[in-house]
């Protein structure tokens, strides 16, 4: 037996792990690490399930190439000569924008992931860029970059400190958090209470969240933008704003509140006006507070104004970049992420609906227009990193339809899934436990200072690639260097543009490769002045302290303020007012998050399936009666339909029906799945329906109705 040290890196939420390894390396135990100053011990059943996952028989161990219509085994030879036919074939026949790419979100967890994500887009030179932030927090990014003049600064609740917290469409104790990383979310709300404080919890289901809060409110799907523009009316109306930061367009702001008085938004929201009041009064009268939404509101037609809502509540209150109220985190290394400019969006614009981009990429909801739609600029090859949009994307099985009829696709990913079965290409990045992992991007939403370098636990066989020397070799066939170029020199030429100012550093630089070495750099130039070495001598990572005040220091608008009514999201409130004097729904559609689940590549473990992850239709018992349901149901939307298992619950509001997403798997090479193949919630979302203002796709709300089978 040994035992190894570990980041778990299934989720944001980066909790240090203690695995106990056989003389097979096979993970026979997985416990917290209690010796971790920011996860102190705390395991979810997704970590307890970390070797299972890493060693799972259906993870491929060598690439697979398409011949003669089949996917067969290759030699990786054999797969970057046809990787490099495919796609210099295509580029020279149709121009680079008819090669897309596409990461999804298991890239923001990998270190080769983040590392090589902008530089691919950049050798590439393509606009058909996509990721999975359009289905997810996109309008996060759009709100913050609008406010504060940076799309990276993402203000996250300062949850040990906070007196009050206001919580909307998350469900923070199933996920951990989610752009707020906080080790035993649960168990840090707890003591919120404890000291006195109150968590309020606003969402369409009586989550186990909602069921730890002092207080739970239901409300109306998709209408969160109202409730909050109730609740900045009212800070105006009744004197109540104590703003602590420098603004401009507080002015603006008042007067755009000024038609949501909580008796306008209670008919849509199903708020009560009263409660409306009372949570302004109780948000400006707490020591501290932090107002927190994620992705029920993110996801819904209204996501960026809701985001934007967020955010003016806390600086309204006096509660921005203060301790106990919203703050931003601090990275270890150098934050290459920031450009350090105005942010803005629309550079250029999708060809076939003119959708603008939004931080470099097009909106996932319209990449299947761009592939079935004939003419300049269509996409006939793809190149995913880890994702599977074929489940994930709105409209899915309409995406799924266009991966088939793509001239050539090439996939890094461990499985053969939904969307891999498509590629001609399938390029497979090592176990878990074989890579390197430092969280680079997840440290900029973490309620504490903190981080740890995890070296990999096994090493490489021969005949492995790493997943950072498969996109260092993907970048130099971009660049048109050739399949049998050395991947030595895609790292080389990230860690040149690095050190183009400090050219010195180099001499100085520690690590096994060049990936360790770069992290070594990013440490070095880094705020704290740390190194590899440093990290190395404290496996169990690193406490940097407590959030503290940091505004001006990543501030960029142009007015060098926060600006309180950027005229894009003033642009959409009229909307938001017809929409919320609108007829409402009679019955609407929203998603599910699951304690065991995080997206579709966890279903093939079989300790994650089953029991209350189960793919099943929530709906409340008066909903059942009214509409005569049985064991299932047949689920309608104006893009498709359903037939799913019911099960009843009072802890959907009536009105509601839940659906998680994930699901729908194919007979692929994923056996588990297989054996749970659930239905895909995306085959009832509709892609032609966006937030207009981050593209990002609507899974909330979507008006369904729903008949006996």
């Amino acid at each position: 037996m040994k035992t190894a040290l570990r980041t778990c890196p299934l989720c944001e939420t980066s909790c240090g792990l203690r695995l106990t390894l056989d003389d097979d390396d096979s993970v026979v135990r997985v416990e917290g690490d209690k010796d971790d100053p920011f996860s102190k011990g705390f395991l979810c059943p997704k970590g307890a399930a970390l070797g299972r996952l890493d060693e799972d028989p259906d993870r491929l161990t060598q690439p697979l190439m398409r011949v003669d219509g089949q996917l067969r085994p290759a030699s990786w030879e054999e797969a970057f000569d046809e990787v490099h036919r495919g796609l210099n074939a295509t580029m020279a026949a149709h121009g680079r924008d008819a090669v897309a790419l596409y990461f999804g979100n298991p890239t923001f967890h990998t270190m080769a992931g983040f590392l090589y994500r902008q530089p691919l887009t950049q050798v590439l030179g393509s606009r058909n860029v996509y990721s999975a932030s359009t289905v997810d927090q996109m309008p996060k990014h759009v709100a913050s970059g609008l406010m504060f003049g940076d799309p990276m600064a993402v203000a996250v609740p300062d949850l040990d400190r906070t007196d009050y917290m206001l919580i909307l469409g998350a469900n923070p104790v199933e996920s951990n958090g989610s752009l707020c990383v906080a080790p035993d979310f649960k168990g840090r709300l707890r003591a919120v209470q404890e000291r006195g404080g109150k968590v309020v919890v606003v969402d369409p289901r009586r989550t186990r969240t909602a069921e730890l809060a002092d207080e739970h409110l239901f409300i109306h799907p998709g209408t969160d933008a109202g409730l909050l523009f109730g609740i900045v009316h009212t800070l105006f109306a009744e004197d109540l704003v104590s703003v602590d930061v420098e603004v401009t367009g507080l002015d603006e702001l008042r007067s755009l509140a000024r038609d949501f008085a909580p008796e306008t938004v209670e008919r849509a929201c199903g708020v009560p006006a009263a409660t409306i009041v009372r949570l302004a009064r109780e948000l400006a009268a707490a020591p501290s507070a932090s107002v927190y939404a994620r992705i029920g509101t993110c996801t819904a037609e209204f996501g960026a104004t809701a985001s934007w809502l967020v955010d003016v509540i806390n600086v309204l209150t006096g509660n921005l970049d203060r301790p106990g109220g919203v703050m931003f985190a601090k990275t270890a290394g150098l934050e290459i992420f920031r450009s350090g400019q105005p942010f803005a969006t629309g550079a250029w614009r999708s060809r076939v609906r003119g959708l603008p981009e939004v931080l470099g990429e097009f909106p996932v909801a319209t990449m299947a227009d761009e592939m079935e739609t004939p003419g300049e600029g269509q996409i006939r090859a793809l190149l995913t990193v880890g994702g599977n949009p074929a489940l994930s994307a709105p409209g899915a099985p309409r995406l799924a339809r266009a991966l088939s009829g793509l001239d050539f696709m090439v996939c890094v990913d461990p499985y053969l899934n939904e969307t891999t079965r498509h590629a001609n290409v399938i390029l497979p990045p090592p176990r878990i436990l074989q890579s390197p992992h430092f969280d680079f991007l997840v440290q900029i939403i973490m309620v504490r200072n903190y981080a740890r370098f995890s070296p990999p636990v096994l090493p490489l066989r021969e005949d492995q690639y790493s997943e950072a020397a498969i996109l260092a070799k993907l970048l130099l066939v971009l660049a048109g260097q050739g399949p049998d170029s050395d991947p030595a020199g895609g790292e080389e030429m990230l860690l040149g543009q690095l050190l183009a100012a400090a050219p010195g550093l180099r001499e100085i630089l520690d690590g096994a490769d060049g990936t360790e070495r770069i992290l070594d750099a990013l440490l070095r130039l880094g705020s704290y002045g740390l190194s590899l070495e440093a990290m190395r001598q404290a496996p169990h990572g690193l406490d940097l302290g407590p959030l503290l005040p940091r505004l001006p220091e990543i501030l960029c608008t142009a007015s060098g303020k926060v600006d309180l009514a950027p005229p894009t999201l003033a642009a959409d409130v009229p909307r938001l007012l017809r929409r919320l004097r609108g007829p409402v729904p009679e019955m609407v559609l929203i998603g599910r998050r699951h304690l065991r689940s995080n997206n579709s590549w966890m279903h093939n473990v079989a300790p994650l399936v089953g029991g209350s992850n189960r793919c099943t239709l929530h709906v409340h018992p008066r909903d059942v009666a009214r509409f005569g349901l049985g064991e299932r149901a047949r689920v309608r939307s104006a893009a498709g339909e359903l037939e799913v298992p019911v099960e009843v619950t009072e802890t959907v509001m009536p009105g509601v029906v839940s659906l998680p997403h994930g699901w729908g798997h194919e007979d692929t090479g994923q056996t588990v799945a297989r054996r749970h193949a659930g239905v895909n919630a995306n085959a009832l979302t509709d892609e032609l329906v966006v937030d207009p203002v981050s593209g990002n796709a609507v899974f909330n709300g979507v008006p369904v109705r729903v008949l006996p089978v």
